[in-house]
């Protein structure tokens, strides 16, 4: 809900506070006094077009803001934190700030959560907050996908369960016709793929590559293409280890084990020169085990040919030709091969893959179209009873000869929702022709009509905050007792904000504003403007509200009598609220 609405320099506002809060809060004040400023404010919150002759006069911008409080959870908390606006949790629950500013040049601009943000994403956010009702392009139930959607909450859990069942067998369904299309359509350029699949995965089975392969081919080919130079160097190698015996030069095996031999003789004398004599025999034995891998090299390269050489550079050269034409590594050509076999299967499977769909698609069809007739009994059930508890309201609203109706109409299509349209009209007396809401109803039947339908939605539907202006227009007496009675019911399950001439209606209000005009006519702002007319905005006490009442009632706040009046409206809406809370 709204905790705080700021107005700064919007009309004849200057500088406004207002302290809102759960319950019903109503705005009152003398014609022209700036009430509508109120509810240009919350327009403004949510994304509504900028008019910078609503800047108050001598004002270079006008500003409004609102502080809101939700669940952490709420779509409109969601959808500011995608929008990138820093929310704030105290006491477990999420506070953003919404605000608008509008030039005297008619520039706006929008920040969520203190930050810069499009108008649109300031409406979005908006929409999830506030319903605003009173003029028809602000009527919350103007669509028809809006309008089904509140008649499906008001049907309940057992519309909901089939929407769910129905919901996931159109998403089936709807995926399977889709496939189905792709495999009839394309067929030729299927059959085209899968024989230039099969030509390379052909061509890749006869080659048979294995991981790693071309690595080990490489560092072969080094090495036979080395082969004499590595040949004399291994020779040259053990020789120097072990020498032939007609040689004249000392090797090295020879060298150690001599060294070895002179500390044996003296090592008893000194453990330190054992020592050293051992690890001389062990390096006697580590020089041993290269000479024979030494040997073992050398006539493995005197058994590999030249044949050899050639055979590895084909097989080279037919990987060479794989990572060209299909993966830039060995390992990627593989890998496409595998996934490609599982492509060629699927391919070479569409005559029993389209068998398969049609026969799905059909057992599918015929279960949503039972589904559908289903949820059609359901809507229609609900459409009546919708419809006669809000006509019933109306009655009581001063618009007795009005009545609803809530159609619904199979299209014979299937569709995401249903088989289903749905049309909230008014019939606004007997014998005239129903229309959809907003047309051919004044703004303040519009403002009863939707009071009416939010009574009766708000326990299964409810939106944080609701705005009425003009509702009580045109009526009075009995009528206007029963308008706020309904506010005040509305008002057990969200948060409503009422713009309102009747005393009969803000008797039953939580929270009494009032919009206090100031005339400068031939003095100044305090701005330094002259000429101008200001407007201060205050919340009310208890014996405030007597006064305020009290020049509703007959303007006359000082009359003895009309406070009494006054006092007597109070305590009857105290005790019937009560009276319904019991």
């Amino acid at each position: 809900m709204i905790e705080e609405l700021r107005i700064r320099d919007l009309g004849v506002i200057t500088d406004a506070a207002l302290p809102l809060g759960p319950g019903l809060s109503v705005v009152t004040g003398e014609t022209g006094a700036g009430k509508t400023m109120v509810v240009t404010a919350l327009g403004l919150l949510l994304g509504g077009r900028s008019d910078a002759g609503a800047v108050r006069t001598g004002a270079k911008s006008a500003l409004a803001e609102a502080t809101v409080k939700l669940e952490p959870g709420h779509a409109a908390v969601v959808r500011a934190e995608e929008a990138g606006a820093d929310v704030e949790e105290h006491d477990g629950a999420a506070e953003l700030l919404l605000a608008r500013t509008v030039g005297s040049d008619g520039r706006s601009r929008a920040h969520l959560g203190g930050r810069s943000a499009p108008v649109g994403a300031l409406a979005e956010v908006g929409s999830q907050l506030v319903v605003i009702h009173g003029q028809s392009e602000q009527l919350r139930l103007k669509g028809p996908a809006a309008q089904r959607h509140a008649l499906d909450t008001f049907a309940g859990a057992p519309l909901a369960e089939e929407r769910a069942a129905y919901g996931a067998l159109y998403a089936s369904w709807t995926a399977a016709r889709r496939e189905l299309e792709e495999l009839t359509s394309s067929s030729r350029e299927r059959i085209r793929e899968a024989e230039s699949l099969g030509a390379a995965l052909a061509e890749i089975s006869e080659v048979d590559p294995q991981p790693g392969e071309d690595a080990a081919l490489k560092a072969e080919s080094e090495r036979l293409s080395n082969a004499e130079a590595l040949r004399l160097a291994a020779q040259e190698a053990h020789e120097a280890i072990v020498a032939e015996d007609f040689s004249e030069v000392p090797d090295a095996t020879t060298l150690v084990d001599g060294a070895r031999r002179a500390l044996e003789h003296v090592a008893e004398h000194d453990a330190a020169l054992g020592a050293s004599a051992q690890r001389l025999a062990d390096v006697g034995y580590a020089l041993a085990d290269i000479a024979q891998e030494l040997a073992s090299y050398a006539a493995s390269l005197d058994t590999e040919g030249p044949g050899r050489l050639a055979e590895v550079e084909e097989r080279r050269a037919a990987l060479g030709g794989l990572t060209r034409k299909y993966a830039p590594t060995l390992e990627e050509v593989i890998a496409w091969a595998e996934t490609g076999q599982a492509r060629l299967f699927e391919l070479q499977d569409d005559d029993g893959r389209i068998e398969t769909l049609t026969a799905q698609i059909a057992d599918d069809e015929a279960r949503l179209v039972e589904l559908a007739g289903q949820m059609t009994a359901l809507r229609r059930a609900a459409a009546v009873e919708l419809a006669e508890r809000v006509s019933e309201e109306l009655t009581a609203l001063a618009m007795p000869d009005a009545s609803l109706r809530v159609e619904v109409e199979e299209t014979g299509e299937l569709g995401p929702d249903g088989a289903d349209t749905v049309a909230i009209l008014l019939q606004p007396h007997a014998g005239a022709p129903a229309r959809p809401l907003g047309k051919g109803a004044s703004g303040g039947e519009l403002s009863r009509v939707m009071l009416a339908i939010e009574v009766v939605l708000a326990a299964v539907d409810p939106v944080p905050t609701f705005v009425f202006d003009e509702v009580d227009s045109g009526v009075g007496g009995r009528a206007a007792v029963e308008i706020g009675r309904r506010l005040a019911m509305l008002a057990r399950h969200v948060q409503v904000l009422v713009v309102t001439h009747l005393p009969q209606v803000a008797a039953f209000a939580d929270r009494h504003i009032t919009v206090i005009k100031t005339s400068l006519a031939s003095g100044r702002s305090a701005d330094g403007v002259a000429g101008v007319t200001s407007s201060d905005v205050r919340v009310l006490d208890e014996s405030e509200r007597v006064v305020e009442l009290a020049r509703m009632l007959a303007g006359q706040e000082d009359s003895a009598s009309a406070r009494a009046h006054a006092l007597e409206l109070l305590e009857d809406a105290q005790s019937s609220r009560a009276a319904a809370a019991g």
